[in-house]
């Protein structure tokens, strides 16, 4: 079931600007719990899921949302990804598959291949040239373990190649900007569960690229390359949970050097997918406020 706003809660959508650390408030809602924004190529529009479906606003702000018409998928989960030319949304659905939807209107499209019931495809990244998308395919053992790994697929549709193959708890796969690693963040580094590090992979090579007592989750690399946004969790969180208080958000550059942007409530939803602004001055993300 999608998630709602518990009583005296709010969704507020922000976009940071990364050089001033400067925050706009876009949207705030009582009544719509959104999430995951994507930044459109053309920078007009942010775009957001709530509610099992998906809407944009213009990034400039406003009071209402604009629905996209998704064209009868089922209803859609947080992850979802824009084609580097903005034509086509690519968004998992509830029923465990992704699919491709025209913006402009018309028949989607399913992407992923039948790999049985008890396996679900979640989407975080495509590459630059828009010709791959990159997703978490996590499998359901009878004896009640859930297995995740990075698989990659033909956004046009085609055979999966599966990127790792092990037992460690991995999520949040994405692209980096030239296309030669793909970066995502697993537990294979902690002696205990749930707590994550950032990686990325790129053949036979894995490189960790972070290294502290706090849990990291979702690492977004800025379009011209310079740094990757992620979301921090306080140390000891396990997973990535809704409604924690001490999140931050956080930029990594090439030498490892961590700044701190923002520290918010929030979590589940605030950043799970790729949300720089096109010319990689701001981001977007959207905390949750309780009264």
């Amino acid at each position: 079931m999608p998630r709602t706003l518990r009583p005296g809660q709010r969704a507020e959508l922000f976009v940071i600007d990364v050089g001033t650390g400067e925050q706009r408030l876009v949207l705030s809602s009582t009544e719509l719990l959104f999430e995951a924004p994507n930044w459109s190529p053309d920078s007009d529009w942010l775009i957001i899921n709530g509610d099992g479906r998906l809407f944009r606003i213009p990034v400039a702000g406003g009071t209402e949302l604009e629905e996209i018409d998704l064209g009868g998928v089922p209803a859609i989960n947080n992850d979802h990804v824009l084609s580097p030319d903005g034509r086509t949304i690519y968004v998992s659905a509830e029923d465990g598959h992704l699919y491709a939807v025209p913006l402009a209107g018309g028949a989607p499209r399913r992407v992923s291949n039948d790999r049985g019931q008890q396996f679900h495809h979640y989407l975080h990244g495509i590459s630059p040239d828009g010709s791959t998308l990159a997703y978490i395919g996590l499998e359901a053992l009878p004896d009640g373990r859930r297995i995740t790994n990075v698989w990659t697929i033909p956004a046009a549709g085609g055979s999966d190649t599966q990127i790792t193959d092990d037992e460690y708890a991995d999520d949040g796969s994405e692209y980096s900007a030239d296309g030669k690693w793909i970066y995502f963040n697993s537990e294979r580094a902690s002696s205990v569960p749930g707590h994550a590090q950032l990686f990325r992979i790129s053949g036979g090579t894995l490189e960790q690229l972070t290294h502290d007592e706090r849990v990291n989750w979702f690492p977004h690399q800025a379009p011209d390359g310079s740094v990757v946004a992620y979301v921090s969790f306080p140390p000891g969180t396990l997973g990535h949970p809704a409604d924690v208080e001490d999140v931050r958000l956080r930029l990594l550059d090439a030498d490892g050097r961590i700044r701190e942007l923002v520290t918010l409530f929030g979590g589940q939803g605030t950043m799970n997918v790729p949300s720089w602004s096109p010319d990689s001055t701001r981001f977007a993300y959207v905390a949750y406020p309780l009264s």
